[in-house]
């Protein structure tokens, strides 16, 4: 079976701000655009802002909606950190480690583009611990 991709539209309310966020802060590469919508390249997957005329409203916290990327090299992870701390953008959860010790043990850390969608950016210590570890029954915070 050829790569799969993975498909999220989500809701922006000006292009511009998108592409100040997600490319030049994230380094996603940008698709096709027109004035409602703009498509980036966002880690290999397909991430769509669509222009919203609803009033955004804040979350009140990250569950039970995020999405985000879990690297495959702790470097990465390191990298994108260090680049945000390094642009002064505001986390919107500090850099930290859950599950220590054990199987699922990852680093993650989360922030919101100016439209207040939540993304998160994991690191797992264990990669089988992605899908795999079913006997562990802990998912998201303790």
């Amino acid at each position: 079976m050829d790569k799969i991709l993975f498909h999220l539209a989500i809701p922006i309310t000006d292009i511009n701000s998108a592409k100040n966020f997600y490319v030049d802060i994230l380094e996603a590469k940008v698709g096709r655009e027109n004035k409602q919508a703009v498509i980036f390249n966002f880690y290999g997957h397909q991430l769509v802002g669509h222009v919203s005329k609803d009033d955004l409203v804040e979350p009140k916290g990250i569950y039970p909606r995020h999405f985000g990327i879990i690297f495959t090299h702790e470097s990465d992870w390191d990298d994108l950190l260090n680049k945000c701390h390094n642009h002064n953008i505001s986390l919107y959860q500090k850099a930290r480690s859950r599950f220590e010790g054990e199987i699922t043990e990852h680093k993650t850390f989360f922030l919101q583009d100016p439209f207040y969608n939540i993304l998160e950016f994991k690191f797992y210590r264990h990669y089988e611990a992605i899908f795999g570890a079913t006997e562990f029954v802990e998912i998201g915070d303790r």
